[in-house]
């Protein structure tokens, strides 16, 4: 075997764990763009709100604020505010109750985002348990632990076969072939396509896209300490960014894997939800772009070898939620890999693991 490990995908997902398994072994990592992070990493929210997802979710990226909170300037205060009209109340109090939000008065709220619509916002709940992820300093961070440990990262590197072998599997990619004991399948919204190479059954993962809008400072505003605000329901958020705003209309469009790119008309509608709750219209747009966030047939995140194909092992479907899990998560996929415990709840190890799908 050329490697012990081979990592399919340079996003967060397959970088941090390169990190966490190079001290135990040789790891080669493969990406197919020409830079890590080139799909949903590199366009994620940056945000870690550790009260945010299902319960899997949360408790993953609960464990890893230990290892964010230790990382100089990988964190930065941010803070969330949730707003509601009068008629949505239940939705509101839900969405409060389920993130850990307080309720505060309208006046409190505008004092912190003043263009906040007097007529139109009737709820607010806001938390500081949130902030901002330096996503390149992490994402490099864990590539230079992973290089300093020998592991070898490819870039422009698309895998074009995988192969079962007696001990062990061979990848065939853009800069050669190789082999290894175990397959990391970290493919993002390729993971089916990654498995379905390997002659593995898909688990049925679905690539959502998400659209943002990056807008000029509402109104001239210093927006630089303004939390990251959320329509309820998450119909729409924005959140500073540079001394600007970047606006989502946090859909979920279905779509086949691919380098994805906004939606005019539903950056439109998202725009337009959030202007309702604003004083400030939206005059132009500084950029848009978009990114698939990719989830499991239930919405959590899948980690574990599968069931039925020893050596291939599954760190797929983060959905939005990547960034704030990995140190968690790649934890206890380096765990998992090298048979070691995990020191997480069975419970929760079991409900990440493939093999809750049953194939």
């Amino acid at each position: 075997m050329d490697h012990d490990f081979i990592i399919i995908g340079g996003g967060i997902a397959g970088v941090s764990l390169a990190a966490r398994l190079a001290p135990f072994g040789s790891v080669l990592l493969l990406e197919g763009e020409g830079a890590l992070a080139h799909h949903a990493s590199g366009r994620s929210a940056a945000l870690y709100e550790p009260h945010y997802g299902l319960a899997p979710v949360v408790a993953l990226s609960l464990a890893s604020g230990a290892y964010f909170h230790a990382q100089p300037a990988v964190l930065s205060p941010r803070g969330m505010m949730m707003v509601a009209k009068a008629d949505a109340r239940a939705l509101f109090e839900a969405d409060a109750a389920g993130m850990n939000l307080t309720v505060v008065s309208l006046d409190d709220a505008r004092a912190m985002v003043p263009i906040l619509n007097a007529d139109v916002v009737a709820h607010v709940a806001v938390a500081d348990h949130a902030w901002d992820i330096d996503t390149d300093l992490l994402l490099q961070g864990f590539a230079k632990t992973a290089r300093s440990h020998g592991a070898q990262i490819l870039t422009a590197a698309p895998v074009t076969a995988v192969v079962r072998l007696a001990t062990g599997w061979r990848v065939t990619s853009a800069q050669g072939e190789f082999s290894a004991r175990v397959v990391i399948n970290a493919a993002g919204p390729w993971a089916d396509t990654v498995a379905s190479m390997a002659g593995v059954a898909p688990l049925g993962f679905t690539p959502l896209r998400r659209s943002m809008a990056r807008i000029p400072a509402p109104g001239g505003h210093d927006v630089s300490r303004w939390p990251m605000i959320f329509g309820a329901g998450e119909t729409w958020y924005a959140k500073p960014d540079a001394g600007a705003l970047i606006v989502s209309p946090a859909e979920e469009e279905h779509c086949a894997p691919h380098d994805a790119f906004a939606d005019d008309m539903v950056l439109a509608e998202g725009l337009a939800r959030y202007e309702e709750m604003v004083t400030e219209p939206v005059t132009r747009m500084l950029a848009n772009w978009a990114g698939l966030r990719t989830f499991s047939p239930d919405r959590v995140p899948v980690i574990g070898f599968d069931v039925a194909q020893p050596g291939f092992f599954w760190l797929a479907g983060q959905g939005g939620y990547g960034f704030q899990s990995a140190p968690a998560a790649s934890k206890m996929a380096a765990d998992l890999v090298l048979g070691q415990a995990t020191g997480l709840d069975a419970g929760l190890v079991a409900a990440l693991s493939p093999a809750r799908f049953g194939v």
